[in-house]
């Protein structure tokens, strides 16, 4: 290929992205915020939910809650047994058992930041399985994001939370994992996926829950409105109202278009835990959480397919 046919068709998917960016309907821009409004504030709502319980049994009830709503509305998915329990176990028990084990233990901005790393992550697990091509724009956005976590690691007030920072950047990782699963395999519906996932990680979590930790029964037993309320918010406005929403509108736009709109969930996120929770923001803070958001921008603009959520992630 010439550099004069190379430049005519870099413009042309510019211009091509440029005119389906026009050309997202008003209402469908503001769902889309709404999505990722609500995603963001998420993680000061779990944050407020492991004030009444522990993180495996938060988990449980809001994947049990999950599926009596959904159940009801799809189907069984014929011959996908087998992917639907590989999920289950990296998605439903180990992911979202470290990434709320380790909101137990961090600020909510924190883990807003650090969980992005699941972006990189994909990236790398892509160039591995998938003969993905990295290149050194790619590559320079996975160092950057890694930096910024970094930076943000070097805070006085992670000290002594490192564990925890470890947990979620581990559910990250898993998260990429499961990801890659659900992308080389024959697709699924999304919300059967999302269904049938928490039908089986419900009672998974809560045996965990039961082996793994203790007072969680006088817990439950105790719970108050605002323990409810976050597995009713984690349930009915992430799970079944916000992906309900972006399954419907994903198909209508480019991945060049939607990816780069999921750059607002980081900084809803640290919103969150400022507004909601009272917690500080330093200078070091914020200067890593933009170096990690910049980092994460570069990979989902070169390759937004590569990163791009086929199943839950907040």
């Amino acid at each position: 290929m010439s550099p004069t046919t190379a430049f005519a068709k870099k413009r042309a998917f510019h211009n091509g992205v440029g005119s389906l960016m026009l050309s997202i309907r008003p209402l469908h821009l503001m769902l889309f915020l709404l999505v990722m409004c609500l995603w963001g504030f998420n993680f000061a709502v779990v944050k407020i939910g492991l004030r009444d319980l522990t993180p495996l049994m938060l988990t449980a009830l809001r994947f049990g809650l999950v599926a009596v709503i959904l159940l009801p509305f799809v189907k069984p998915p014929k011959g996908r047994w087998l992917d639907i329990a590989i999920i289950t176990i990296l998605l439903g028990v180990l992911h979202f058992s470290l990434n709320f084990t380790g909101l137990a233990g961090l600020n909510a901005s924190t883990a807003a930041i650090a969980i992005q790393l699941q972006v990189p992550f994909a990236s790398i697990l892509a160039a591995i399985f998938l003969n993905d091509k990295l290149g050194w724009r790619r590559g320079l956005g996975m160092t950057i994001a890694f930096v910024g976590v970094a930076v943000i690691a070097g805070e006085p007030r992670v000290e002594g939370q490192y564990f925890y920072l470890s947990l979620v950047i581990l559910a990250a990782c898993i998260w990429s994992v499961a990801n890659l699963v659900i992308k080389i395999r024959p697709p699924i519906d999304g919300l059967s996926l999302l269904a049938w996932m928490s039908a089986f990680s419900a009672p998974a979590l809560f045996l965990c829950s039961l082996a793994l930790e203790t007072g969680q029964m006088e817990d439950l037993r105790a719970i108050g409105w605002e323990g409810v309320t976050s597995v009713i918010y984690q349930a009915v406005f992430v799970v079944v109202i916000g992906y309900g929403i972006w399954y419907r509108l994903l198909p209508l736009y480019d991945m060049n278009i939607t990816m780069p709109i999921t750059l607002l969930i980081p900084p809803v996120g640290v919103l969150s835990g400022v507004i909601v929770l009272g917690e500080s923001l330093t200078l070091t803070f914020i200067t890593g959480a933009a170096i990690t958001i910049v980092g994460v921008a570069i990979i989902l603009v070169r390759r937004p397919t590569t990163a791009a959520p086929e199943i839950e992630r907040v």
